[in-house]
């Protein structure tokens, strides 16, 4: 049955792609070429217009590759990788970057770690050879270590004083209770102020080698001389660790999390059902799903004459500040749901009113929301194209994710392959009456508890 299916969405997806090829300029798109060094490292290029190139270094790490005792330690190493290394101290790495009008990031997520330089097209065998010295030659120092820890315990509490950056945090903690992947980026306090010398290597060490880290570059650029770069400053990394990687399974559990504050103005609500991860089939149908609901604030134009009835009821009713769908996918696992900062007397009518949202995918689909919505995804993914970090970025992710580049051309037709019946399908085989994640902070106390809200999960008038 599923080999079956499997093979209709093919085609389908075959026939969408001819279908497309009429698209201007879609077809013209440039092609990302991928090369691999001798010692297996990844290097993936894609030119786009401009002057400018974005170089980075995309790492298969992230705080879902930690233990409970070292939680925080893939972040807290981003921020070492800047504090100087054998070649250059702080200063003079700062000072660099800004003399050639670059720009040096970094951020780290669950599962991956990004690295990653914006410059003028002349100087990017200056921006490979800076990324390659703060990977490979970094100074970890004790006493820099020590002086580093104020600085990500305040990055914790300006964290913790974003309600729905903590919202998502306890959502996870909750839907992947007592796994890696249900733990902070940041890890906890007493894992920050343990931090140290030795334990900081040995995550270098272990997730820092070549079949674990891909060089990309985007814009401006001739992916001959990046390979060159990257077998020049790269070339010398390690195959593969000779330590056993920390990966956990994500094992999902149907759980709820209320923090009960009654002097808050109002109540933050993440609600939330377990889905596939990047590559499963139903991602597409998924993601077309999050922009059919979409997202809403008060304040925004337009509200009560949405066509989702979601935010219509929302905006007129006046049950919710914002709405927002989310559909957030790892590996081999995701979430999928909304995101709602509620009035504290209407949460019972706002939480019937997302369950039901959620739930109708499974019983019928709005047809012309449908439309519009694939529409909208179509033009945010072309808009990727008009900048090489963006382009950058969405390479390395996509490497890292899928093992290649989906191509705009593919990209579109997957899109466009998503009807109702996919939709239907998807959100009976994973929204379809299943044990929900919550997580609430606020003034929570005319929510429903978890087996009466559990029942929103069906419908019982089909």
């Amino acid at each position: 049955m599923q080999a079956a299916r499997g093979s209709r969405i093919l085609k389908k997806l075959n026939a969408k792609v001819r279908t497309f090829s009429s698209i201007p300029f879609l077809e013209s798109q440039p092609k990302a070429t991928v090369s691999k060094l001798g010692n297996g490292m990844r290097v993936a290029s894609e030119p786009c217009s401009g002057d400018t190139v974005t170089v980075g270094v995309w790492v298969d790490t992230g705080s879902r590759y930690e233990t409970e005792e070292n939680n925080g330690v893939a972040h807290f190493l981003e921020h070492m990788f800047f504090k100087g290394t054998k070649n250059r101290t702080q200063t003079q790495l700062e000072v660099e970057i800004e003399n050639m009008g670059g720009h040096l990031n970094a951020y780290t997520s669950r599962e991956q770690t990004v690295f990653f330089a914006r410059v003028f097209k002349k100087d990017m065998a200056r921006a490979v050879e800076i990324l390659s010295d703060i990977l490979l030659n970094s100074n970890f120092d004790q006493a820099l270590i020590d002086r580093e820890k104020s600085t990500i315990l305040r990055e914790m509490q300006e964290v913790e004083s974003e309600v729905e950056e903590v919202v998502f945090d306890r959502l996870h903690e909750t839907a992947y209770r007592g796994s890696s992947l249900g733990r902070t980026i940041l890890g906890p306090t007493e894992n920050i102020n343990a931090m140290d010398q030795a334990m900081i290597k040995d995550y270098v060490e272990t997730h820092y080698t070549a079949d674990r880290m891909v060089v990309v570059g985007a814009g401006a650029i001739d992916h001959d001389e990046l390979v060159k770069l990257a077998d020049t400053h790269f070339g010398g990394v390690s195959a593969e660790s000779k330590k056993e990687i920390t990966f956990e399974e994500a094992v999902y559990t149907g759980s709820e999390i209320r923090m009960r504050y009654d002097d808050m103005p109002d109540a933050h609500i993440a609600y939330a059902l377990p889905i596939g991860g990047w590559a499963d089939p139903d991602s597409f149908p998924f993601m077309v799903m999050q922009n059919m609901i979409g997202t809403w604030e008060e304040g925004m134009p337009g509200g009560k004459f949405a066509r989702n009835p979601l935010i219509a009821k929302c905006a007129e009713q006046r049950m919710a500040k914002k709405i927002s769908a989310f559909c957030t996918q790892y590996s081999d696992t995701g979430l999928f749901g909304v995101y709602a900062v509620g009035e504290p007397m209407a949460l019972d009518d706002l939480m019937f009113n997302v369950q039901g949202t959620v739930t109708d995918f499974a019983y019928e689909v709005d047809e012309q929301l449908l439309e519009q919505a694939k529409k909208q995804m179509i033009i945010q993914h072309l808009a990727i194209a008009d900048g090489s970090t963006s382009v950058c970025e969405e390479l390395g992710r996509q490497m890292l994710s899928f093992g290649r580049r989906l191509h705009p051309v593919e990209t579109v037709a997957r899109i466009q392959a998503v009807d109702s019946a996919a939709i239907k399908a998807a959100a009976d085989k994973f929204l379809y009456d299943q044990c929900h994640a919550l997580a609430a902070i606020g003034p929570t106390h005319e929510m429903k508890d978890y087996v009466q809200m559990r029942r929103g999960t069906y419908r019982l008038d089909c």
